[in-house]
């Protein structure tokens, strides 16, 4: 098949309503008619999808529906067979959004073994930028931990290391690919809470592929389905923060998981 994706577009700043006081921080991506093919395999359909700068996004369907790849494509990891990811950025600058503003944390955390948690957090920084690692160590708890080697940590810090080492780079588009899957019940409901309060503070545009319902309500301002690469259904998130597990909160989970199992 001839690949007929087209490039990368990258406009200039467009400004928005803001979703919370730092999503001037963040960018908006636009997602136009976007196919993927692994050989003669469909992954993504004609895909349209709009974003907004500072806006979280929770990515939810079946295994092999295509969110991964989705991802991918997003973070430019992969490129797309046909179709469009534009990027707009929010900031009242005349600049554009590079892959330089966009990081992906996985469930493997993917810290190298032979550097200590401050060497891994500070790869790709410029020596100037050391300082803003060090504080972001600071900020998922691990300001006692920096000299130790990854696998001195548990689970849960080191995926607090993978956190800080994203951040570090201050990403306008942050990319979550199941992060949390392997973790504990209580340490993943941690990660949850400071994900959600860096992406407070920071006003990055966070999306998460996750198969835990619960944990898309719990983050997201909006739940995208996806059923064999097709968006089946979008559900916008209508709770305020800090998320209470109420009766609207129960009720908005079982009708994303009926959606879910219906695919």
């Amino acid at each position: 098949m001839t690949d007929l994706s087209l490039t990368r577009h990258v406009d200039d700043a467009v400004a928005h309503p803001d979703l919370h006081p730092n999503a001037n921080l963040g960018a908006e991506i636009l997602i136009e008619q976007l196919y993927k093919y692994y050989g003669e395999v469909k992954v993504l359909e004609n895909l349209n999808l709009h974003i907004q700068a500072g806006e979280f996004i929770a990515i939810v369907g079946r295994s092999g529906c295509g969110k991964s790849t989705l991802l991918r494509l997003i973070s430019d990891l992969e490129q797309q067979s046909y179709g469009e990811i534009k990027f707009k950025s929010a900031r009242h600058l005349r600049e554009g959004i590079t892959s330089d503003d966009i990081r992906v944390m996985f469930q493997d955390p993917r810290l190298l073994p032979w550097h200590n948690i401050e060497q891994n957090v500070q790869l790709g920084l410029a020596k100037p930028q050391h300082t803003t690692a060090l504080n972001m160590l600071e900020k998922v708890g691990l300001k006692e931990k920096v000299a130790l080697w990854p696998t001195q940590l548990s689970g849960g810090q080191r995926q607090r290391a993978a956190l800080a080492r994203a951040l570090s780079h201050t990403p306008r588009i942050l990319l979550l690919d199941e992060p949390l899957g392997a973790l504990d019940a209580l340490t993943r409901l941690e990660m949850q809470n400071l994900i959600e309060q860096l992406w407070q503070e920071h006003g990055f545009t966070a999306i998460l592929v996750t198969h835990d319902v619960s944990e898309a309500v719990q983050l997201a301002d909006r739940i995208i389905l996806l059923d064999r690469g097709h968006i089946a259904a979008q559900f916008k998130v209508d709770l305020a923060r800090p998320r209470i597990k109420d009766h609207n909160f129960t009720a908005l989970e079982q009708q994303v998981l009926h959606a879910v199992l219906a695919t």
